[in-house]
């Protein structure tokens, strides 16, 4: 099913197109915006402009144009605090059916308020926890509260930043004078809402609209340069913001234009919205904002699954956010879901084996998780390059609940996942903190043995077992018939791994059916053997340079119960020699053996 959500706002006018899916997700399949200032001297009961219902028609029928190429079958159209005041808004949404056949609706600030809390929980993805959502519009500014999805509380105000500039700004840039003004009626109306939602207590604060990214969007590039990545889901600090609003409220309009990050064609409103939100913030007493680019439009989407249930699919698949929507993008790009898993599965089973190893968490292992899910998906586009490919993908693929620096992490893990290897020059990796890229080359160098481990795509490894030898480690494999293949792989492509363990790693198949193993080789269940037998891999072993390993060259050998020592492939994709881990990424070593 496709629907199209149009939100008939003051200061802008937006629409998207979703695809929704049996499971009830949604994805976004195209967008359209058009900035027409619809309630440009129309506020406080006045009548909307010519000017504006004509350039807002234009826009509403490009929007029908598009909805239709994509043949939806429904559009759903709101209109908010500019058609909902003005004394000829009834007139204008009649002409906007007869000029473009959508039949919009007025919405109430209450109901405005509910879908956007909706769609900004949705997009943080975070089940339970307490948010505070605001979002400044250009009529009205929204605050809500409410624990995930539901609203408990919800207010409208008629505090929007073109209704605030006409009002307050009277000078560029503005009076000390009006400034204060405009901060007295801002806690005026909200003070005593604002203290009851800070009293009663939350865990986020959310800022949604296009005023708040672009107040983001400013300091985000004083923090990453000129291009600042994705905001979903980022982190600003309210003392940013401040200094945000106190240059803003020292410029004219020409030395504002010239702000990294502003929207130009915000810029004449962004002082009055740097004030709001600055007021707003300090009022709930609250340090950081996360961003969210998901609003009232998105919320329609929502409110019309939650109400068309029956018609469109069975429940949801899967109830939480970020697996759905890794699974939803590994099926948007016709991944091979049984190598997909069995490669997931193989790189949680490796990293459970090495956890006394590289110390890292079980949010690691989700991320590893959900990387070896995305490790394939670039072929997609083309089998050449497929991890550079996946790399895009997952990083342009509207991963939703994960905070950008987590997606950073899982690209750069699936594109690692063959033989190129972590560099400083590479895109993204660079970028990161060293912990951050230690995170990168652990995780990468299990996920490529576990893609080796399943090099023929016919899932014949069924389980394994890491132990500790002392001089190396010996992984041990559990197979249902030929792993020939998979051995040769492992062999090929464990240089990475190796440096993590700080020892050599030996590969041997344990099933009786492949090859007999000899009996003193076995482990003892529940306990790591000592003396002359194998011991589980621990740190406490990993002695010697972290590159020592990865420089052994030469024949493979077989040995006779089929363990294979071989040269590894190890380089890059121009075919270099494989990169030494750089010492700044190496992690300490935990003076503790696995489990």
């Amino acid at each position: 099913m496709r629907l199209a959500a149009i939100d008939i706002g003051t200061n802008s006018l937006h629409m998207i197109v979703v695809r929704v899916r049996p499971d009830l997700s949604f994805e976004v399949i195209d967008r359209e915006k058009e900035m027409v200032r619809l309630g440009a001297g129309g506020l406080d009961g006045r009548a909307l402009t010519p000017e504006a219902m004509h350039a807002a028609l234009q826009a509403l029928s490009k929007f029908r144009r598009l909805a239709e190429s994509h043949r939806v079958d429904e559009t759903v159209a709101v209109a908010t605090s500019a058609v909902r005041e003005a004394e000829n808004g009834g007139e204008f949404l009649k002409a906007i059916t007869a000029h473009t056949g959508i039949r919009a609706k007025v919405i109430s600030g209450t109901e405005e308020a509910r879908l956007i809390h909706l769609a900004a929980a949705y997009g943080i993805g975070a089940p339970g926890e307490v948010s505070v959502a605001i979002d400044i519009g250009g009529g009205s500014v929204e605050i809500t509260r409410g624990a995930g999805l539901p609203v408990d509380r919800g207010r409208s105000f008629k505090l929007g930043v073109i209704r605030l500039t006409e009002r307050f700004v009277k000078s560029d840039p503005i009076s000390s004078r009006d400034e204060r003004k405009l901060v007295k009626h801002i806690e005026t109306e909200i003070d005593a809402y604002v203290e009851q939602l800070a009293h009663a207590g939350f865990d986020r604060v959310i800022g949604t609209s296009g005023t708040i990214l672009s107040l983001g969007t400013v300091v985000a590039a004083e923090q990453g340069g000129a291009d600042p990545g994705p905001l979903r889901n980022r982190r600003v600090a309210v003392k940013a913001l401040r200094r945000v609003r106190r240059t803003l409220t020292s410029l004219d309009l020409e030395k504002r234009l010239r702000i990294p990050g502003l929207d130009p064609r915000r810029a004449d409103l962004a002082v009055a919205g740097s004030i709001l939100l600055d007021t707003i913030l300090r009022r709930l007493g609250a340090s950081e904002l996360t961003l969210c680019d998901l609003s009232l439009r998105e919320g329609l989407v929502l409110d019309f699954i939650a109400r068309h249930r029956k018609q469109i699919a069975q429940a949801e698949r899967y109830p939480d956010i970020r697996r759905r929507s890794v699974i939803e993008l590994a099926e948007r790009s016709n991944y091979w879901p049984e190598h997909a898993h069995q490669i997931a599965r193989l790189a949680i089973n490796l990293f459970e084996e090495t956890r006394s190893v590289h110390a890292l968490t079980d949010k690691e292992r989700e991320w590893l998780e959900y990387s070896a899910l995305l490790h394939d998906i670039g072929v997609h586009i083309s089998y050449e390059q497929h991890h550079k490919h996946s790399y895009y993908l997952i990083t342009h693929g509207d991963l939703r609940g994960f905070e950008p620096a987590e997606i950073q992490i899982m690209a750069l893990v699936a594109r690692y996942h063959r033989r190129g290897v972590p560099k400083r020059h590479h895109e993204g990796f660079g970028q990161l903190p060293r912990q951050a890229r230690g995170v990168v080359r652990t995780l990468s160098a299990i996920l490529r043995l576990a893609e080796a481990l399943d090099r023929s795509h016919s899932q014949a490894i069924t389980g394994l077992n890491l132990l500790d030898r002392g001089d190396d480690a010996l992984l041990r494999v559990q197979t249902t018939g030929d792993a020939e293949l998979e051995i040769w792989a492992a062999t090929r492509h464990a240089a990475p791994f190796e440096r993590m363990l700080g020892k050599p790693l030996r590969v041997e198949v344990s099933t009786q059916s492949y090859v007999e193993q000899p009996d003193e080789a076995a482990r003892v269940p529940g306990q790591a053997v000592r003396g002359g037998g194998d011991r589980r891999v621990g740190k406490d072993h990993a002695a010697g340079p972290a590159g020592q390993v990865a420089e052994r060259r030469g024949t493979p050998r077989v040995r006779h119960r089929m363990e294979l020592v071989g040269a590894r492939e190890g380089g890059d994709e121009a075919g270099q020699e494989e990169e030494r881990a750089h010492a700044d990424d190496l992690q300490p070593a935990p003076r503790h053996r696995l489990r």
